[in-house]
This record gives C-alpha cells, sequence and structure tokens, in this order.
C-alpha cells in the first residue's frame, strides 16, 4: 500500500494546529480558571484559618476579661466586706465608748449628788449640834456658846508650842507690818471676846498683833487663826468630823460582804 506523505504530513499539520488551538483556546483558559479557582479556595481557606483563629484570640480575650472581672468583683466584695467589718467594729468601739462615758459620767455626777448630800448632811448635823450645845451650855450654865468657845481658842493658844508656836510667831511677825492675821469665827466675836483674844496672841507670840476679824459659819463654833497659809484653829466641826469618821468606819465593818 502506498503511502501518501504528503496528506500525512497534512494531517499532521492539521493535528498540530489543532493541539496548538485547543492548547491556547481551551486547556490553557481551563487550566488558568483551575489555577484561579484553586488560588481563590486557597485564599479563602486562609481567610477562613485567619477568621477563626481571630474568633479563637477574641473567645480568649473575652474569657480573660471574665476572669479578670471575676477577680476584680470577688477582690470588690473582699474589699466591701472587710470595709464593713472595720465600720461595724469602728461603730461598736465608738458605741462602747460612749456608754463607758455616759457611765462614767453618771457615775460622777452620782458621786458628786452624793458628796453634797454628805456635806449638806454633815452641815446640817454640825449646826443642830451647834444648836443643841447652845441651849445645853446656856440651860446649864448661863455661860454663852461663843464666850466659851473663845476661852477654849485661847487656852489652846496658851498650850500651843515648839515647832508649831515658831511657824507661826515668825509668819506673823513677818507680815504684822504689812497686813493683819486673819481670825475667823463661826459667828461674829463680841467687844470683849475680841478684847480678850488679842492680848492672848500678844503675850504668846511677844509682840502686837495686828488682827482683821471676820465670820466663817463653815468653822460650825470656832475660831481659826491665819497667815500666809500657816492657821491655828479650833471647832467643834474637829470633833463632828471624828465622829463622822468612827461612824463611817463602824458603818463599813457591819456592812455584810
Amino acid at each position: 500500500m502506498l503511502i501518501d506523505w504528503f496528506t500525512v504530513g497534512a494531517q499532521l499539520l492539521n493535528f498540530g494546529i489543532l493541539v496548538w488551538l485547543m492548547k491556547r483556546f481551551l486547556y490553557q483558559p481551563v487550566l488558568d480558571a483551575i489555577a484561579a479557582r484553586e488560588q481563590k479556595i486557597a485564599a479563602e481557606l486562609a481567610d477562613a484559618a485567619t477568621t477563626q483563629a481571630e474568633a479563637k484570640k477574641q473567645q480568649d480575650d473575652f474569657q480573660k476579661k471574665n476572669q479578670d472581672f471575676d477577680e476584680q468583683r470577688a477582690d470588690l466584695l473582699r474589699q466591701a466586706r472587710e470595709a464593713a467589718k472595720a465600720e461595724r467594729e469602728r461603730l461598736q468601739l465608738e458605741a462602747r465608748k460612749a456608754a463607758d462615758a455616759a457611765s462614767t459620767q453618771r457615775a460622777k455626777a452620782l458621786l458628786t449628788d452624793t458628796q453634797h448630800l454628805h456635806a449638806e448632811i454633815t452641815r446640817h448635823t454640825q449646826q443642830q449640834v451647834f444648836d443643841i450645845s447652845r441651849r445645853v451650855l446656856g440651860d446649864l450654865a448661863g455661860v454663852g456658846l461663843e464666850h466659851r468657845v473663845c476661852e477654849v481658842f485661847i487656852q489652846r493658844l496658851q498650850t500651843i508650842e515648839g515647832p508649831a508656836l515658831a511657824t507661826l510667831g515668825s509668819v506673823l511677825k513677818a507680815v504684822s507690818d504689812t497686813e493683819p492675821a486673819l481670825l475667823r469665827s463661826a459667828f461674829e466675836l463680841p467687844a470683849p471676846q475680841q478684847a480678850a483674844i488679842q492680848p492672848a496672841l500678844d503675850a504668846t507670840f511677844g509682840q502686837p498683833i495686828r488682827l482683821k476679824f471676820e465670820t466663817m459659819p463653815e468653822l460650825v463654833s470656832g475660831i481659826e487663826l491665819s497667815a500666809q497659809g500657816q492657821k491655828l484653829a479650833w471647832s467643834m466641826s474637829d470633833y463632828l468630823d471624828a465622829l463622822s469618821s468612827s461612824l463611817e468606819e463602824r458603818l463599813a465593818v457591819a456592812e455584810p460582804a
């Protein structure tokens, strides 16, 4: 069989042209489309991975923020509890202090009232004893109580000796030229009693003693000579105070434990 090489060559040429045309206008666009599709899919997958990573990061951030919020809330609650506890303790302490202060004030007020009542009872008792003594002496001897008090004071003045006499004498001598000594009595001394006391003082201290006479009811039938803080006194209140102290001691012993 004879081969027509022209025909074969034409067919080969046609086949080559067909292959080139198919590759040029068919396979290459398909390949390019497939490559573009693959690139798009790869890009979409990359975007999806990025989106997923971003979502995971946002989820982690959200969880961390929730955890931080829970910690902050717990810390705030703890601080609020501690502040409330401290405030409660402060208020309780202030309440206790106020109660103690009120109790102390009440105790002081009660003590003051008791002292005032005791002083009032003592003064009343002393005055009653004074009045009774005045009436008794007047009824028995016809001698005024004031006159007898002056006599007792002069007797005590005449018996003073030792350091007490020296101290009081030096003070009276020091002030005799500048100011008079003060002679207080529970009653206003009549002129005869004043005249009796003056020479007794002059004789006791060896010089004229200037005197200023004053009344002081608190002495309760007594006389007190004072100069610059130094005193020589006698009064019925000394005996009454001793009697009161003795009675208080007896009452304290008699009280049940």
